[in-house]
This record gives structure tokens, C-alpha cells and sequence, in this order.
């Protein structure tokens, strides 16, 4: 597939209120969008997030990488997998989300892109065509969100709770790790009641004593799970037999192999994918296949969101029932104070809702990603 015109964009949005986990303190979100345009002047969107507050590639590493890609005479999934081992996880998303986008949309304007092999639906599949048949996602269900509440004083990670219990949220996820965990989980709890799911998020924060410690002191609290509590599989594997409280994997499942580990140690019931952690849709949805799996924003721009959400309608539609009871955590647009796009998925009543549109149906404010550029 030629591309005459091929853009890489960082940018970055700033938060309403500092974001605070127990890996930082971010004041705004640095992210790249990819941008393709075939030479029918179809466009199709990409975009990567470096996390950096993780050890992973920094800003710098994803536009150099996306830069060097975007000069390719032909960009198609067979150039992506050549220089996959040079790629971080971000940059590959970012490409295979834009190539995805690029070819539901020239589909849709009636021109099948020659190079696209198999069928290609006029939708965005979560996967690259022709390599496993699933359906598309159906634009009119929409996706169940998380709450996200940043740590904080228990009292105002209370009053955050309300107001996104006001908004229409039933789960809520708690940052943990910076701060008095136990009476901010009390003060969360007390607020929204017992009928509301909790789930914790340590971002492996604690070490294996305290994570025996913190979580016996939680039990009461009927949490739904707790993610990434210790660093390592083997940590979790000794915790899991210690605790009733389910365990989720965030930052030591970040592929299938990771996945294949987890399950064989029992070192987690569940695990949180994050497509530019994970290096995009395809990858996301093979370690759904081996651990029944929840979709989590890496605090995306407006292009991730929407790619993240199609993968968790497929997850909903698929083969494991038990992925039918898990909210998303897809609802942090909410966190930003500005956005770049004209139209992008909406909140309402603690569902995500997909734009309308062929492919990720996001297009973007060329003056709001103008102001926004880095």
C-alpha cells in the first residue's frame, strides 16, 4: 500500500487534576498520533502512548521509531512484522491501529485496497484481516466503565467517588500505593455502598509482605480484585493462595507468552490489557483467549479509546462468559481537561459509546490538535 502522505503527531493532553498513582505524578498525558492517507485521500488513525512512567519507551524512542516507519514505500502488516523487533509495544499499536482504521474506511468509500488480503469488512475488526474470522463489533452495544479515582485524602477520593457514582458508574477503581490504602478503601466504600464494586490498583507498589498484609486488611471490604499488587508472577502466585481477594496482572502480562505463565503459575484469575502495552489489538485479544481479561485505557487520546473499546466488544463477544460481568477501564477521557478530536466516543450513564462511522469513526479538530502539539 503506497502512503503519500504519512504524519507522526506528539501531542499531549493535559489532566483536569493531577493524575497520582504510586509509579508518579503526571500533570498531562504525552501521546503520538499516527496519521495515514492513502492515495485516495482516505485517512486512517493510529496512536501510540509511551509509558514511560513504566520503564517503557519514551516519547522521544516512538516518534523516532514512527518517523522511520512512515518512510516505507509499502506499510502493511508485513512491513510491521519485519520491523517488529525493532519496534516498542506503543509504536506497533500505533501502526497497526492506523493500518486497521486506513482499510475499514477505504472499504466503506467502495475501494478495497489491493493489498488487503482476505475480506475486509466495512468496520474496524480488532484484529488484522485474514488472519482469524471474527465478527465486527456492533456500534449500538455499548461498553461498561470502571470509575477511576487517583489517590488522594480519603475524604476527596470519597467525594470523587460520588460524583462519578452520580454520573452512572456501579465500579470503581482505587489507586493504592501512595498513600493510607485501608481508609481510603473504607472512605470509597462508605460512599458508594455495598451494592458498588471496588477494584485496587497497587501498580505493583508493594512488596510481598505488605501486599499479604494490605490485602488481609481489605477482605472486609468485598473487593472485587486487586491488579497488579506485587511485581512479579511468582510474587502473585504465592500471594493468590494467601488472599480470597481475586488477583488481576497489569505490568508482568504484556503478551501471549506473558499470559501462557500467568495461568500455568495460578498467579492471577484475571489480567488488564492496554493496547499500546501490549503493542495493539491483535495481541490483546490472543491473551484474552488465555486469561479472561478486562480492557484499561493507558491514558489515551481520543484514537486509543476507540480502538480499545472495539476490542472489549469483541472480548464481550466472544467464547468466555466470564468476560460478560467486567467493566472496562476506558472512562479516563473524563480525566482530561481538553480533547483533540471533533468526534470521538461519548460517556453517558457509565457506558462508553462508540462514534458512528466506518473504522474507529473518530475524526479529528485540526485546531484542537494544533494547540495541542508538542
Amino acid at each position: 500500500m503506497k502512503l503519500p502522505s504519512a504524519e507522526v503527531i506528539p501531542y499531549a493532553l493535559p489532566f483536569k487534576r493531577p493524575y497520582v498513582t504510586a509509579r508518579g505524578r503526571l500533570e498531562q498525558r504525552e501521546m503520538v498520533l499516527l496519521r495515514l492517507r492513502s492515495e485516495e485521500g482516505i485517512i486512517g488513525l493510529g496512536e501510540a502512548v509511551p509509558l514511560s512512567l513504566r520503564g517503557g519507551a519514551t516519547l522521544v524512542t516512538v516518534v523516532r521509531e514512527l518517523e522511520a516507519l512512515t518512510q516505507l514505500d509499502v506499510l502493511d502488516e508485513a512491513a510491521i512484522e519485519a520491523a517488529a523487533p525493532s519496534l516498542s509495544a506503543p509504536s506497533r499499536c500505533a501502526a497497526t491501529t492506523a493500518l486497521l482504521d486506513l482499510r475499514s474506511r477505504a472499504v466503506a468509500a467502495g475501494d478495497h485496497l489491493a493489498s488487503a488480503p482476505g475480506e475486509v469488512r466495512p468496520t474496524f475488526p480488532p484484529l488484522s484481516e485474514g488472519k482469524v474470522d471474527r465478527t465486527p463489533p456492533d456500534r449500538g452495544v455499548a461498553v461498561p466503565c470502571n470509575a477511576t479515582l487517583v489517590a488522594g485524602e480519603p475524604g476527596a477520593v470519597a467525594e470523587e467517588a460520588r460524583a462519578w457514582a452520580a454520573e452512572g458508574f456501579t465500579t470503581f477503581k482505587l489507586k493504592l500505593g501512595s498513600g493510607d490504602d485501608v481508609e481510603q478503601v473504607r472512605a470509597v466504600r462508605q460512599a458508594i455502598g455495598m451494592e458498588a464494586r471496588i477494584r485496587v490498583d497497587v501498580n505493583a507498589a508493594w512488596d510481598l509482605r505488605t501486599a499479604k498484609r494490605s490485602l488481609a486488611a481489605l477482605e472486609s471490604f468485598a473487593l472485587e480484585l486487586a491488579e497488579q499488587p506485587v511485581d512479579s508472577l511468582e510474587e502473585m502466585a504465592e500471594l493468590a493462595a494467601a488472599t480470597s481477594i481475586p488477583l488481576a496482572a497489569d505490568e508482568s502480562v504484556a503478551s501471549w507468552a506473558d499470559a501462557e505463565r500467568a495461568a500455568s503459575m495460578g498467579a492471577c484469575k484475571f489480567t488488564g490489557i492496554k493496547l499500546s502495552k501490549v503493542g495493539g489489538p491483535e495481541e490483546a485479544v490472543a491473551i484474552a483467549d488465555v486469561l479472561p481479561a478486562y480492557v484499561s485505557s493507558a491514558l489515551d487520546g481520543p484514537v486509543g479509546i476507540a480502538a480499545a473499546a472495539q476490542v472489549a466488544q469483541t472480548l464481550a463477544a466472544s467464547e468466555h462468559p466470564e468476560r460478560l460481568d467486567l467493566a472496562h477501564g476506558l472512562a479516563t477521557q473524563r480525566l482530561f481537561a481538553s480533547t483533540v478530536a471533533a468526534v470521538e466516543c461519548e460517556l453517558r450513564d457509565g457506558l462508553l459509546h462508540l462514534p458512528p462511522g466506518p473504522g474507529l469513526g473518530v475524526e479529528i479538530d485540526e485546531d484542537a490538535l494544533a494547540a495541542h502539539r508538542l
